[in-house]
Parts: structure tokens; C-alpha cells; sequence
């Protein structure tokens, strides 16, 4: 399939377990990585848990939500976007422990994550010689997927962080950045014939340091370059923002595809 919006029929649409890869999907996307960041980082930071049992909060309630969707019969749009969010709060917790715990850096974290995410994308290839999100309706496909949507926003949470703490920009030039990766990834899309599902997961991971880069930015003190919010103050907004949008993404009528 050479289009990560291609059109499906209906019965395609409602069977499938994804959300619809609209415009308002990655808008979702991109506040889903800003809430997931300053509620990961008010659990391990603002509330004193530190990182390893913030990792272990963050896992069991992704292993709860994992779980419920997983076995959902049908595509559920609350369910789909909290384990979304549970994801990228998840992936803060991991690159966090990654870099400050174990002490690897978030250059060797990414390298690990990398291989991660490579790995699984291989499995499922060889299980199904298909890697589309179009139509993902078996259980063992939807394992898949969300193993590398973990990958995905961990590695995104890795970068983004290494951007502003390794290579020195400021949360606004990370956030530039990484603005810049997803446009090229738009033209390739328009302009190319690149494949379009290598293309989906480059925008999925550069999606996460952009919403992480600017949930940083509202939360971290103004001599950091941030706005000082409050990582609470910031998750609620990202929060009631979002939710407001998931209403909108729950209407009967569906959004313009990117065609």
C-alpha cells in the first residue's frame, strides 16, 4: 500500500483496531507525547517517586490498558488514545531510567531503542509480510503494533532529550528540529515514492520529541528556556485539551483524509 491514508472500505474501517490516520491523528498524537512527558516526569520529579518506581507505576497501568484494548472486540477512540498516552508516559520513564539510572546516556539508549524497534518491526514482518496499521484486527498483529509504538515513543523520548541535554539546543530549536524531520517526512510522503509505512514510523517517532520538546518547554524554569507552569498545571491543560479533541474524533462524521 503506498499510502499510509489510503482509503478502506467500511467494513475495513470498523473491523480495524487503529485509530484512522487523519490530520487530527497526529494532532492527538503530538498532545498525547506533551501530556505523556509532564505526567511522566511529575510522577518521578513533582511527586518525589524517582524513576525506577515511577517505571513501575507507569508499567502496570500501561500493562492494564494494554490489556483492555487489547482485547476489546472493536476500535474504541478513549480506549485507543489512553493507551497512546500510557505509551508515551511509559517512554518517558524509560529513557529517563535509561540515561540517569543505569547511566547509559541517551545516545546509547537510542541506539538500543533503535535496535528495538527494528527487531520487532522484523518479527512482524516475518510473521505477516505486512507492516501496514491499516486493517489490524488479529491479536497477535495488535501485540505487535503496540510493542512498537513502546519502541516508537521511547526512542522519540530518547532523542528528543538528547537534542537539548547532548547536542545544546534550547526546547524551542529541539522542537524546531524535530518540526523540521516531520516536514521533510510530509514532502517524501507528497512528493516520492517512499514507502509509506517506513515513512508512518519516522513521523510516529519524530512526533514524540516534538510533543516532549514542548511539554519541557511549559514545564522547565525560565533560566532553562521554559515557561515554569508546573509539570501538574501542564498535564491538565494537555489533558482537557485533548479530551476536548477525542469528542471531536468520537463525532459521526469522519475527518478529510491526507490523501
Amino acid at each position: 500500500m503506498n499510502d499510509w491514508t489510503a482509503t478502506r472500505s467500511r467494513g475495513a474501517d470498523i473491523a480495524s483496531k487503529v485509530a484512522e490516520v487523519t490530520l487530527l491523528f497526529w494532532i492527538l498524537k503530538i498532545i498525547a507525547t506533551t501530556l505523556g512527558e509532564t505526567a511522566g516526569d511529575a510522577l518521578s520529579m513533582t511527586l518525589g517517586l524517582g524513576y525506577v518506581t515511577a517505571l513501575i507505576v507507569t508499567g502496570v497501568f500501561l500493562v492494564a490498558v494494554l490489556s483492555t484494548q487489547i482485547s476489546a472486540q472493536r476500535y474504541r477512540v478513549a480506549l485507543f488514545w489512553l493507551a497512546i498516552v500510557a505509551t508515551t508516559t511509559m517512554g518517558t520513564e524509560v529513557s529517563d531510567m535509561m540515561d540517569r539510572t543505569l547511566g547509559l546516556g541517551y545516545v546509547w539508549g537510542s541506539i538500543l531503542l533503535v535496535a528495538g524497534l527494528l527487531a520487532t518491526l522484523a518479527v512482524w514482518y516475518y510473521r505477516k509480510r505486512d507492516l501496514s496499521i491499516h486493517r489490524i484486527v488479529r491479536t497477535d498483529t495488535e501485540v505487535m503494533f503496540w510493542i512498537a509504538v513502546i519502541f516508537s515513543n521511547s526512542l522519540g523520548t530518547a532523542f528528543g532529550d538528547a537534542l537539548v541535554d547532548v547536542v545544546g539546543l534550547s526546547y524551542i530549536q529541539g522542537a524546531l528540529v524535530t518540526a523540521g524531520v516531520i516536514g521533510v517526512v510530509l514532502a517524501l510522503h507528497y512528493a516520492t515514492r517512499v514507502n509509506a509505512i517506513f515513512l508512518f514510523w519516522i513521523a510516529f517517532i519524530f512526533t514524540r520529541p516534538f510533543g516532549a520538546t514542548f511539554g519541557d518547554f511549559l514545564t522547565k524554569s525560565v533560566s532553562q528556556g521554559g515557561l515554569e507552569l508546573g509539570r501538574l498545571q501542564a498535564s491538565a491543560v494537555a489533558l482537557v485539551l485533548m479530551s476536548a479533541l477525542l469528542l471531536l474524533a468520537g463525532r459521526p462524521w469522519r475527518p478529510r483524509r491526507l490523501a
